[in-house]
């Protein structure tokens, strides 16, 4: 059996170096997935009339949207179990090499002028495989990095890692920018949007042989057979039940905030009942938010360690439901660019960066067992429901406004938070090696 899929249990040689490149594998592999993710947001909007047919756009991208979050869960349950069972690293490798060849795959589907609505139905699958293969390399890779991790640094890598999924979120809307008005319109609609695809898959065969080559399990106190023996069910209604529910809650909170203050709030920032941007100033703010956000994410990380965990989320919870609210409001109240420009990036700054932690505090709540059972189910699961805003933010418009209804959403996430957090153990893991 090669370095590369030694099974948990196994302790490696020269072990500080192969925490760093594990840790590395992490946050590049987090960027990575995390362009998988929001790609079809941002860089296959513009082409998707040209790419499917003009008939109902909206429903065709919810449907796209909606196939990757259905897949996530189920790529968490299934490689979360092969992870826990055999090897994080060997798991990491074929999740990645999902996600190669399912965005290779969307890079060369014919359009809509050659299968008609085979083309639809051919992105709504590989977004939904490309969902399991998601959850499956950050099921492994993530838990796996927390592992190589010293606790004193724990925070700090988490939040590093975390801080990937703003940071691609700029860089698609960079790219999708510049190749619009490189490109045109136009083409861009025809074929440009494809290369953002090719270079995704590109991208993650690097990291597949970057893990191929560098990266092994680090050692933990279980077994493989201590794993074989439990299973998912365990995990959500079993032994393991109380903190997947108490985390399925608080990362719910979590999602709640993301949908405002990245997907709710584009739409709202061009309303005519609000500030009323156009759509290049409402990306250039978006594009400084996420910056923002990037730096303040990975400081959380660390803040969480000095503070513990329990303590840092629920005061970030608290001051989340305070403060969010009055700054959306503020956003809201706003006509210019200039004029929105500080309360959307003080918005995302007070909001979403409470992710920061996140991968050592899920980590730290499972053994080795469970782990990436536990850690990919929870993150994953909790997204779906918040994630339909089409469902219920136009109830809420109509009961509270469309100014106010996600003001009221911010404020009771960042009380879920804090609650979900508050429920949490005292003991401050942050302080102990994982095993």
């Amino acid at each position: 059996m090669s370095a590369a899929t030694a099974p948990v249990g196994t302790a490696p040689v020269g072990a500080s170096g192969r925490a760093r490149r594990a840790v590395a594998g992490g946050i590049v592999g987090n960027l990575i997935d995390q362009l998988h993710i929001f790609v079809p947001v941002v860089a296959l909007a513009p082409a998707l009339p040209t790419l499917i047919g003009s008939d109902r756009i909206e429903l065709a991208a919810a449907l796209v949207m909606a196939a990757t979050l259905i897949g996530r869960p189920v790529g968490a349950a299934v490689f979360g179990s092969i992870a826990d069972r055999v090897s994080r690293t060997a798991t990491t490798q074929i999740a990645i090499g999902g996600t190669a060849l399912c965005s290779l795959l969307i890079a060369l589907v014919p359009g809509h002028a050659t299968l008609g609505v085979g083309t639809l139905v051919a992105l709504i699958a590989l977004r939904f495989l490309l969902g399991i293969a998601i959850a499956g390399e950050y099921s492994a890779a993530i838990p796996l990095a927390m592992e190589w991790s010293a606790p004193r640094r724990r925070g700090l890598n988490s939040g590093l890692i975390m801080a990937m999924a703003p940071l691609a979120q700029a860089g698609i809307a960079a790219f999708t920018a510049l190749a619009l008005q490189g490109l045109g319109p136009d083409a861009y609609a025809q074929w440009g949007w494809r290369i953002i695809f090719l270079i995704a898959s590109a991208l993650s065969v690097g990291m597949l042989i970057f893990y191929r080559r560098h990266v092994v399990d680090a050692a933990a106190s279980t077994s493989a057979e201590a794993a074989a023996r439990t299973r998912l069910w365990d995990v959500v209604a079993g032994r393991w039940a109380k903190p997947f529910w108490q985390l399925f809650a608080l990362m719910t909170g979590l999602w709640l905030m993301t949908q405002m203050t990245v997907i709710v709030i584009v739409g709202r920032l061009s309303a005519s009942d609000g500030p009323g941007l156009d759509a290049d100033d409402t990306a250039l703010i978006m594009l400084a938010a996420s910056i923002a956000q990037a730096a303040v994410m990975a400081v959380a990380g660390h803040a969480s360690t000095l503070l513990g965990r329990r303590r840092f989320l629920t005061l970030w919870g608290v001051g989340s439901a305070v403060l969010a609210p009055a700054v959306w409001m503020w956003a809201m109240g706003t006509g210019t660019l200039g004029a929105a420009l500080a309360p959307v990036v003080l918005l995302q700054m007070v909001t979403v960066p409470v992710y920061g932690p996140m991968g050592a505090y899920i980590s730290e709540s499972f053994s080795a067992a469970v782990r990436s059972r536990g850690y990919g189910t929870a993150y994953s699961a909790s997204i779906v429901l918040p994630s339909l805003t089409m469902l219920y933010m136009p109830l809420l418009d109509r009961a509270l406004g469309p100014l106010v209804a996600p003001a009221v959403v911010l404020g009771a996430a960042g009380l879920l938070v804090a609650a979900a957090a508050l429920a949490g153990p005292a003991a401050r893991r942050e302080e102990e090696p994982l095993s």
